[in-house]
C-alpha cells in the first residue's frame, strides 16, 4: 500500500503489505531462506543473497518507514544492533551528546565499546536546553536522545533540539522505543535518525529480539544499508514477521497501556507508602508541557519510590507481586515490575546512577493490557 495519506491507525495494519502475489495470501510469507536463484550471472529478482535482502524484511522497513512517517526504514538483529550501526557512522575523534538518563545497554555500547575506539561521550541532563549548547564544538557529530528517558521518564524537546543541530551540522538520533510511532513521530519533529528496540512495544508480544532504524535522508539510508550489509547483523525472515504482526494491533494496545497507566500512577501516587511516582501525565513532571506538545499520549511506563527508601521494602514489592512479572525488558501486553539499579542500568556505574536520580530502591512499571483492577490489586498486596 502506497498512499500514505491515510490516519495511522490504518496505517499500522496497511503499511508496506500487498497480498502475496503467488497464492494472494493476506499475511506477508516468512521467506525463509539463505539464497536465491538467479537467471544468469546478474540477473535476478531484486534478491541475491538474504544477509543483504529478505522480501519479509523489505515489506517490515517499508511499513516501520510509513508509521514513522520516515522514507526508509532498516532493520538490525536488535535494538542494541541498530544502536551499533548508527554509531559506525562515527570516526575517531568524533563526540557524541547524550542525556544522563538512557538505557544501560546504550551508555554500556557508547563508554565500552566505542569511547575506546576514540569516540567521546558526554552525557548531561537534557531537561533545559542551555546544558547541550556549551559541551558542542567542532568535534561533536551527534546529540543521541531518549524520550522519554529511562528509567527516570525526563522529556526532552525534540523540535529544539533539532534546532541545535541544524545551527551546528550535527546528526539528532531520537530512540523512540517507549513512546512508540502510536504516541511520537520524532522525524515529523526534526530528528534525523529514529532508533527502536522493536522488541518492546512494536513486537509487543515479549516473543522477539529485534531493533529498527528510520531515516528521511537518501544518503543516511545507503550508508545505514551498507553498514546492515558488511556488518550483518540482520534480522531473520521469522523475527521480521513476529514485529509485522504486532504492529498490525500498536494502536489498540497502546490505547489501553495509556488508560492503565494513567489509572496506575494516579493510584501510586495516592497510596501513603509512596514517596514519589515518575509519570509523564502529571501536570507537575518536567516539562509536560513539552510531552503534550511533542505526543498524542502518556503511555504505559511508570517508575516509583517508597517512603523511606529502603532497600528491603523495595525489594519486598519486586518480590510479592502476581501479575506483575520480575523480568528485564517492557512493552508486552503483559505487566512486568523490574529493579533498574540491578537489570537494566546494572551496566552504569552507581556513582553515575545515584548522580543523575536514579535510586537503588526505585521500581519501573510497564503496565500491560490486562485488567486495571487486577493491576492495582495486585499492587496493593504487594505494597502492603
Amino acid at each position: 500500500m502506497e498512499n500514505k495519506n491515510y490516519k495511522l491507525d490504518t496505517l499500522l495494519i496497511h503499511a508496506g503489505v500487498e497480498p502475496d502475489p503467488t497464492t494472494g495470501a493476506i499475511m506477508t510469507p516468512i521467506y525463509q531462506t539463505s539464497t536465491y536463484v538467479q537467471a544468469a550471472p546478474g540477473q535476478h529478482k531484486g534478491y541475491e543473497y538474504a544477509r543483504t535482502q529478505n522480501p519479509t524484511r523489505t515489506v517490515l522497513q517499508n511499513a516501520l518507514a510509513a508509521i514513522e512517517k520516515g522514507k526508509h526504514g532498516v532493520c538490525f538483529g536488535s535494538g542494541l544492533a541498530a544502536t551499533d550501526a548508527i554509531m559506525k557512522l562515527l570516526g575517531p575523534g568524533d563526540e557524541v551528546i547524550s542525556t544522563n538518563d538512557l538505557y544501560g545497554g546504550t551508555y554500556r555500547i557508547f563508554t565500552k565499546m566505542y569511547q575506546p575506539y576514540g569516540l567521546k561521550f558526554h552525557f548531561t541532563g537534557m531537561g533545559d536546553m542551555s546544558n547541550i549548547e556549551g559541551l558542542i564544538n567542532e568535534n561533536t557529530k551527534m546529540i543521541w536522545i531518549e524520550t522519554p528517558t529511562n528509567p527516570l521518564l525526563n522529556i526532552i524537546d525534540i523540535a529544539a533540539c533539532a534546532d541545535i543541530c541544524k545551527k551546528h551540522n550535527i546528526l539528532l538520533v531520537v530512540d523512540n522505543t517507549f513512546a512508540s510511532p502510536y504516541l511520537q513521530n520524532p522525524l515529523t519533529l526534526g530528528a534525523d535518525i529514529v532508533v527502536h528496540s522493536a522488541t518492546k512495544y512494536l513486537g509487543g508480544h515479549s516473543d522477539v529480539v529485534h531493533g529498527a532504524v528510520i531515516v528521511n535522508d537518501d544518503s543516511l539510508e545507503e550508508r545505514l544499508r551498507f553498514i546492515q550489509n558488511a556488518s550483518g547483523a540482520v534480522p531473520g525472515p521469522h523475527d521480521c514477521w513476529l514485529v509485522l504482526r504486532g504492529i498490525k494491533t500498536l494502536h489498540v494496545r497502546m490505547q489501553r497501556h495509556c488508560e492503565n497507566g494513567a489509572k496506575i500512577a494516579h493510584y501510586l501516587r495516592s497510596h501513603p507508602k509512596v514517596e514519589r511516582v515518575y509519570w509523564i501525565g502529571f501536570e507537575d513532571h518536567p516539562n509536560h508541557d513539552i510531552a503534550k506538545k511533542q505526543m498524542r499520549g502518556f503511555g504505559g511506563m511508570i517508575s516509583f519510590v517508597l517512603k523511606g527508601d529502603n532497600m528491603n521494602d523495595a525489594m519486598k514489592v519486586l518480590s510479592s507481586t502476581k501479575l506483575f512479572s520480575l523480568a528485564e525488558s517492557l512493552g508486552g501486553v503483559e505487566s512486568l515490575i523490574g529493579h533498574p539499579a540491578s537489570m537494566t542500568h546494572g551496566s552504569i556505574p552507581r556513582e553515575e546512577r545515584i548522580k543523575n536520580g536514579l535510586a537503588d530502591t526505585l521500581i519501573r512499571l510497564s503496565v500491560g493490557i490486562e485488567d486495571v483492577d487486577d493491576l492495582i490489586e495486585d499492587l496493593k498486596q504487594a505494597i502492603g
